[in-house]
């Protein structure tokens, strides 16, 4: 085996071991060792419906934004959360980023999902607080 494949084979044992899985209320929450502006676990609910997943958010990175005083539905700020959501392939209903998927393609959706709650969570960077403190800086 190479040093290449030998690091590639490290990175993948520490994401088994720094993920958890455990049943909510007829979800499956995975917590995932990838953090959010704040330093917290992202994680991410997953149902079956036959042969469908769903997995979501929870509202949890919009929620967190509003939260933080950053309005997504300026027009701006909205264009710019479709324009990261349709990149990643992901639908935002209700507040919550969701996107389906299969067995086949879990993965693939999963991480296209964390993707998308991490490039979405960087639009706290456009907060008005933010924008405020950077051109004061500037000027």
């Amino acid at each position: 085996m190479s040093a290449a494949q030998d690091l590639v084979t490290a990175y993948l044992e520490w994401l088994k071991d720094n993920m958890s899985v455990r049943e909510v209320e007829g979800w499956v929450e995975i917590s995932t060792p990838f953090l959010d502006r704040h330093n917290d676990y992202l994680q991410i609910y997953v149902r079956a419906d036959g042969d469908q997943l769903t997995l979501t958010d929870d509202s949890y990175v919009i929620q967190d934004l509003l939260g933080s005083g950053c309005d997504v539905s300026t027009p701006r700020r909205r264009e710019l959360l479709e324009r990261i959501v349709h990149a990643f392939g992901i639908q935002v209903e209700n507040d919550e980023l969701t996107v389906r998927a299969t067995k086949a393609n879990f993965a693939q959706r999963k991480h296209s999902l964390l993707q998308a709650m991490l490039s979405v969570n960087d639009l706290f960077l456009t907060s008005r607080s933010t924008v405020r403190t950077l051109f004061i800086e500037e000027v």
